[in-house]
């Protein structure tokens, strides 16, 4: 069962009890941390308990021999406050970041294991802020607010207990106050919840928006959107600024109201200690030690006011990570392992819709390639070309029909052992931030040598532009390849696949970002990389799929014609109008 707050967001109550869980390994180091600051809270009481002692005998019956004795005591007492101080402000400090190591790294795993989908769902903006925001608001929770928590209350404790051993009139008051000070903080406990988690989403808004303005810089140098951008991350910014004001003045308002319940209370021991036959015990030891114990309460009750809305906002960031963590990782109950595939692919009347969308990406699909094969898919951009190698590599998995690999249901496989018979060549090109010999071998680390790595590089022609390079092989070639151009790019995810050896090989427009001299080179390494594999072409250039054994003409998810290139222009059909439109845009180009 759960909560749910204003906003809509559903709180469960059992949250920090699972939260929790992430500290129960630490209880050696936490009993360490605790000890610390309880000790530390206790010597605090302990001295300030002194003033009745000093002020009755020492002051008021002149015997100074205590005086002395304390001045001999209290260097050492106060080094070992130190010393408890330091457990306990750095253990409970390696506590919270342990803790929130553990939930970026639970975080990251995660995201690099749910679907496809999940991520087609939630900006990167979004994902990025939970890792490096929310995980550092739980950290505070965990570090911070416990620190708090734990320190403070004991000193609250402690005072008050030494209150009512000097005079429990007085101090009764406080138990009366006790009730209002609850009923304040649980009330301002769920509006430091509900702001932290838009606060949060505020600050998703704003990762997202610098992520994309500083992907899309030369878009928006391009058409000088340098204004429209600044004036969305200002709206953003400024709705960021609004929310942590309102948490602010939650905060000043609950530190407020309970100082000044606080302060009625003092009032009352003031008042009740200008009538000596209504406390006939009291002595001005105990008087000036009962004010100063209610005076000393303000500080530490402020803090531990303050610290609820750390708190608060270490679980409202528990919501939103475990949210996450909650999510299903892909599925996979593949028991049919198998180590290399001959490459027989078929489809039998599939058909698949994208979860955001109503309409079918692909309607009643059927089709098959035979081992060695490059079959080639054609069609207007949003046909279904690219649905078809998604769903062969299951980044989605198809709502009805059957899809086969060498006879086995490709649900029936394990992911890794399926992806792995798959080498892909996208027209998006993923590299990254390392250097081209460790992008050329990615996926393939540990499995081949510099020599192969270099073979594959000359294949697709990389070396014609790594000599030019300071580093060679060795050159970092930046956040996915910037400083590459994007034919450059293309040639090392072809190198790539080359390494990679798979059974099948899909090309998704593989060609689309060369240039024509390029393109040409990289045809004959194409050429002998599709020699004894499947292969799977998912075209743009018409030309580059001549010789393929079959073409699929896709047309709004469906099948509207196939054969060989030859048999396709001979049908006048919707291929043959695409192949002469082509054709005569290359005539005018040259």
């Amino acid at each position: 069962m759960s909560t749910q707050t204003d906003s809509g967001t559903q709180v469960p109550p059992n949250i920090f009890r699972r939260f929790s869980v992430y500290l129960k390994d630490f209880k050696f180091a936490f009993f360490i941390a605790v000890v610390g600051m309880i000790g530390y809270s206790a010597i605090d009481v302990a001295v300030v308990a002194q003033l009745k002692p000093i002020v009755d005998d020492s002051l008021g019956k002149g015997d100074y021999e205590y005086l002395r004795l304390a001045a001999y005591f209290i260097v050492p007492i106060f080094v070992l406050r130190g010393i408890l101080n330091f457990l306990g402000t750095y253990t409970i400090a390696w506590i919270g970041n342990h803790v929130v190591m553990r939930l970026r790294q639970q975080l990251f795993s995660r995201y690099i294991h749910l679907p496809v989908e999940f991520h087609d769902n939630n900006g990167t903006g979004q994902l990025i802020s939970k890792v490096i925001y929310d995980t550092e608001q739980v950290s505070n929770a965990a570090g911070k607010a416990l620190l708090t928590l734990v320190r403070d209350g004991a000193f609250v404790i402690g005072l008050l207990f030494a209150m009512f051993y000097y005079s429990w009139q007085l101090s009764l008051i406080f138990v009366l106050i006790g009730p209002l000070v609850a009923v304040i903080v649980s009330v301002v406990s769920k509006r430091f919840r509900l702001v932290s988690k838009r606060i949060q989403d505020a600050m998703g808004g704003l990762t997202s928006a610098v992520e994309q303005v500083i992907k899309g810089h030369k878009v928006v140098l391009m058409f000088g959107g340098q204004a429209f951008e600044d004036k969305r991350f200002a709206e953003q910014n400024n709705n960021n600024r609004q929310q942590n004001m309102k948490l602010i003045i939650a905060k000043i308002l609950s530190v407020s109201s309970i100082q000044v319940i606080a302060s009625f209370a003092l009032a009352v021991v003031l008042y009740i200690a200008s009538y000596p036959d209504l406390v006939k015990s009291l002595t001005p030891g105990v008087f000036v030690s009962v004010v100063v114990f209610m005076t000393m309460l303000l500080k530490p009750l402020k803090q531990l006011t303050t610290v609820n809305s750390e708190f608060q906002k270490g679980m409202a960031a528990c919501v939103s990570i475990f949210e996450v963590l909650d999510q299903q990782v892909e599925e996979d109950k593949g028991t049919h392992s198998v180590d290399r595939v001959a490459g027989k692919i078929e489809f039998k009347n599939v058909t698949f819709s994208y979860p955001s969308k109503d309409a079918p990406a692909l309607k009643d699909i059927s089709f098959s390639v035979e081992p060695g094969q490059t079959f080639a898919l054609v069609g207007r951009s949003g046909s279904g070309k690219s649905t078809i190698s998604s769903l062969l590599t299951r980044f989605y998995d198809n709502q009805t029909g059957e899809i086969l690999l060498d006879d086995i249901l490709l649900k029936d496989m394990p992911l890794k052992d399926l992806r792995r018979q798959f080498a892909l060549v996208s027209q998006h090109v993923v590299l990254f931030n390392d250097s081209i010999a460790n992008n050329i071998a990615y996926g393939s680390e540990g499995k081949v040598s510099r020599e192969q790595i270099l073979a594959a590089a000359k294949t697709a022609h990389v070396l014609e532009f790594l000599e030019q390079l300071p580093e060679g092989l060795d050159t970092i070639v930046g956040e996915n390849g910037f400083m590459l151009s994007g034919g450059q790019r293309q040639r090392l995810a072809i190198a790539r696949a080359l390494l990679l050896d798979a059974p099948i090989l899909i090309l998704d427009e593989a060609t689309s970002a060369l240039d024509t001299e390029s393109e040409r080179l990289i045809q004959d390494a194409l050429e002998q990389l599709q020699q004894n594999r499947t292969s799977i072409v998912v075209a743009h250039r018409l030309s580059t799929i001549e010789n393929a054994d079959t073409i699929l003409v896709i047309e709004a998810g469906e099948i509207i014609e196939q054969g060989n290139h030859q048999s396709l222009l001979a049908q006048n059909g919707t291929y043959s109008q695409l192949y002469n439109m082509q054709f005569d845009d290359e005539l005018v180009a040259k």
